[in-house]
Order: structure tokens, then C-alpha cells, then sequence
């Protein structure tokens, strides 16, 4: 199994299985595996960043929620709460898209709903940062 490394301060120690032909990786705040998808990859390094780095209790993620926006179900990535309160938004994707302005407005779309203080749009190599303020977002040089 080849992982790609990924742009985060540390390396995290992660647990693997394999059933048959595929991989699976422990997930610490849902305590279950999780097919190891290109965005599961990038989404674990953020749990674990958060957890690890910042210090932010398991109880304070939200992982895959799901929310309704204009009558479709979708699913946010990461959601970090403070007393229920959202506080940072972050929407993973594979390492291999591309941040764009569409991939952007898509997490813009969701936040429209939480309203969190701060979005970031991660593809585990790039990450951009976005800090909402009088009804705009405001970009900012993201720095671990």
C-alpha cells in the first residue's frame, strides 16, 4: 500500500487493516474503519491534526454530517464545534483535484447552512483558508 505524503507539520501514527484486496483505516473520533479513500487519507491527517496539534477534544469533530442544502442531502467533511457552536468547516478533498473556485463555493454552499467562523478547502497538499466576517469571506495565508 503506497500512501501519498501529504503537506502536514507531522507524521501521525495510523492504524491499517486489509480485508481481501482492501484497506481500511481506524478512524478516532467515529471508533470504526473507514475504507481508505483518497479523501478518507486527507481527512484523517485533519482529525489527527487537530486532535494532536490543536489540542481539540474528539467530541469537538464532527465527521460526515449530513445537512440539506436546496433539497439535496449532502455531507460535510470535518466540522469543529465549540460548546455546539461551529467553528472551523473543513472540506477534504483527493490529493489529486484541484482547488478551485468552484471546489471553493462548494464549501461556501455548505457553510452558508453552519456558519462557521472559518473554512478551509484541503487537498492534503494545498490548503486554503477563508475566515467569514460581515457576510465575506476573507482569505488568509494558511500556516500550520
Amino acid at each position: 500500500m503506497e500512501l501519498p505524503k501529504l503537506n502536514f507539520p507531522n507524521s501521525y501514527n495510523f492504524k491499517f487493516k486489509q480485508d481481501k484486496d482492501k484497506f481500511f483505516i481506524y478512524d478516532d473520533v467515529r471508533k470504526s474503519w473507514f475504507l481508505l479513500t483518497p479523501e478518507e487519507w486527507v481527512r484523517q491527517h485533519w482529525v489527527q491534526y487537530f486532535i494532536n496539534e490543536k489540542h481539540i477534544s474528539a467530541s469537538a469533530i464532527i465527521l460526515e454530517k449530513k445537512m440539506i442544502i436546496n433539497g439535496l442531502t449532502k455531507r460535510i467533511d470535518l466540522l469543529i464545534t465549540e460548546k455546539t457552536h461551529p467553528k472551523i468547516l473543513v472540506e477534504c478533498k483527493a490529493p489529486s483535484v484541484k482547488l478551485t473556485e468552484k471546489t471553493f463555493e462548494q464549501t461556501a454552499r455548505y457553510n452558508s447552512i453552519l456558519n462557521a467562523e472559518r473554512i478551509i478547502l484541503s487537498n492534503g497538499n494545498h490548503h486554503i483558508s477563508a475566515k467569514f466576517n460581515d457576510n465575506q469571506y476573507i482569505f488568509e495565508d494558511f500556516i500550520f
